[in-house]
């Protein structure tokens, strides 16, 4: 059995667009901030709270894969999964559809836990039980033979 998939709606802004009406290439990181910050709400571990309990989890590694163009007006769907659960370290890998089958763009952020003051720390136990039920599971388990 596979993960969780959290999944977070968002439909296009103009002022996201171009004026091609496409999303600007670089728009697409606040849709995966967006969704990010409401997967953290739904597993009860929002950012503010987090950042209360000297908790912050900044971006250090970004990719995206473009396969296709949203358009204003389109409603898209942003599915997270966790692809990595270390000790001080989380990645999330995000696919964002116009329709179910249409992948318009696969991405990854990879987040250090630290403190409020930039000193990398572990991740709180709390939040990784939350967490732990979007992990995927790595390629080479997902064969069956």
């Amino acid at each position: 059995m596979g993960p969780n998939v959290f999944r977070h709606l968002h439909r296009v802004t103009y002022a996201e667009c171009t004026v091609g009406n496409h999303i600007y290439y670089s728009r697409y990181l606040d849709i995966l901030e967006a969704a990010r910050g409401e997967f953290f709400r739904q597993i009860g571990q929002p950012f503010a709270r987090l950042q209360q309990e000297d908790i912050i989890l900044p971006v250090t590694e970004v990719r995206l894969r473009y396969k296709g163009a949203a358009r204003y007006d389109d409603v898209l769907t942003v599915e997270v999964r966790v692809a990595e659960l270390a000790r001080v370290r989380v990645a999330f890998s995000y696919a964002i559809f116009r329709e179910p089958g249409s992948v318009l763009v696969e991405a990854v952020t990879v987040h250090a836990c630290a403190s409020t003051d930039d000193k990398l720390k572990r991740l709180p136990a709390d939040l990784c039980a939350a967490l732990r039920r979007f992990v995927e599971t790595p390629a080479d388990e997902r064969v069956t033979g």
